[in-house]
């Protein structure tokens, strides 16, 4: 009854609207009162079709700029643009877990409708005050070994993990939402290709990993806001089960998706580009929505895994640059790993977790420590050992990598429905360079 009564509050007293004066590509221009329509206010523009959702996004010469969430197929000049007084807001609960919504939070399931939570949450919300912020908590037990061993995640921490398309990143992202031992999981599918969508829901997540999270799907097909949408309905979501003292965890396919969805709503609205075509709003929103995973002020986590699409396998380009300064560690994904068949395709040398060494434990941090130091040592020789050019025997330490090598890149190896948890990854580790395995 308190959501309904809130709801009946929002309800508009007067009606204010404005025309369609113009439409430029994606950008609808609006004439009228813009004294209402400030930047981010909700339009509803009527066609004889539908009405067609759009967001203020900036001014020009006297008119409202606006971009659509839907096709604009219908509008003509003199359409009716009616303002939206109440804020762009979702009311999300318990309710939620098991089902698969669309960027505006409408259930696409078929599954019928969902109740409506007690409390509203912005799409858009600030992340909690820097000052007023939890520590991250204990180790977070992933399931998959080359993470909990070697780059050891804590509760309320965010990772990226870099790849090109094509090298495993949302079968490892279908790894980390079924094993990972976290209360809720809230799943991001930004600009993803339609075709995989129920392959991953069925296949990959499962019937046990869906009834623990809620799942939000945005198609490549659709509109750049629904696409940005997406991203920020997945971080609203994650904050309201964390307002509730869960430790919840947020995976996000991904962040250059949305992006390269700010990158279109920047451009059209006249902004100027500037690295690879990406305009001055992408470089403000990334640290916008990536702060809105962590820790929470009093209870409860957000534990941030966002996959970043690498461009041509540039791990340098802009968008991966500026989100890997942003998070707190980043897991790197190379073609040629995954071109030898060895899945996940982590590459340890040139991954971080900012946590480490103090996350893993530290009766077994030697054995870490020189097991990678085997794996460095093996990278370095790499090259001449494959083409026959090294002498066995003309260095120990070589020699001793070369030994190793087989059983740590089985141990790295993973299969798909393979879980490890992290006391079984250590020991195993020990037993590799106790020589027992």
């Amino acid at each position: 009854m308190k959501a309904l009564a809130e709801q009946i509050v929002d309800i508009d007293g007067v009606e204010i609207y404005g025309r369609v004066v113009a439409v430029r590509g994606l950008m609808v221009e609006i004439a009228g009162p813009i004294h209402a329509m400030s930047v981010g206010a909700r339009l509803v523009i009527e066609t004889a079709n539908q009405p067609i959702p759009c967001e203020v996004v900036g001014f020009h010469q006297g008119h409202a700029l606006a971009m659509p969430f839907a096709a604009l197929d219908g509008v003509r000049r003199g359409c009716r643009a009616v303002v939206s007084s109440s804020a762009g807001a979702i009311r999300p609960s318990e309710v939620w877990l098991g089902r698969v919504v669309n960027a505006m939070g409408e259930p696409i399931d078929g599954q019928g409708p969902i109740a409506a939570g007690a409390a509203p949450y912005p799409f858009r919300a600030s992340p909690p005050p820097a000052h007023a912020r939890m520590r991250v908590g204990e180790p977070l037990d992933l399931g998959v070994r080359s993470l909990n061993t070697f780059l050891t995640v804590c509760r309320g921490q965010r990772m990226g993990i870099f790849a090109g398309s094509g090298v495993g990143k949302s079968v490892l992202l279908s790894m980390l939402a079924r094993n990972v031992s976290a209360d809720v999981s809230v799943i991001g599918l930004v600009g993803e290709r339609g075709r995989e969508v129920q392959e991953f829901i069925q296949d990959d997540l499962g019937e046990a990993g869906l009834a623990r999270s809620v799942v939000v799907v945005s198609t490549s097909d659709e509109p750049a806001l629904m696409r940005r949408q997406a991203a920020y309905l997945t971080m609203a979501i994650s904050e309201s089960f964390r307002d509730a003292g869960k430790d919840v965890l947020v995976l996000m396919d991904s962040v250059t998706r949305f992006a390269m969805a700010q990158r279109e709503i920047g451009l059209s609205a006249g902004e100027p580009p500037t690295a690879k075509g990406y305009t001055p709003t992408v470089f403000t929103e990334l640290p916008r929505l990536l702060e809105r995973a962590g820790p929470g002020t009093d209870r409860g986590t957000i534990t941030g895994i966002f996959t970043v699409l690498v461009d041509g396998d540039d791990h340098n380009e802009p968008v991966a640059d500026a989100v890997r300064g942003i998070l707190d560690g980043h897991i790197v994904m190379e073609r040629a790993i995954a071109e030898r068949g060895r899945f996940p395709a982590i590459n340890i040398l040139k991954s971080i977790s900012r946590t480490m060494p103090r996350a893993a434990n530290p009766q077994y941090l030697p054995a870490i420590t020189r097991a990678k130091q085997v794996m460095a040592t093996y990278s370095d020789m790499e090259e001449l050992i494959r083409l026959g050019a090294y002498r066995p025997g003309s260095s120990a330490e070589v020699d001793e990598a070369i030994g190793f090598h087989k059983p740590l890149e089985d141990f790295l190896r993973q299969m798909k429905d393979e879980a490890t948890s992290m006391a079984e990854g250590y020991e195993r580790l020990e037993q590799i360079l106790a020589g027992a395995a």
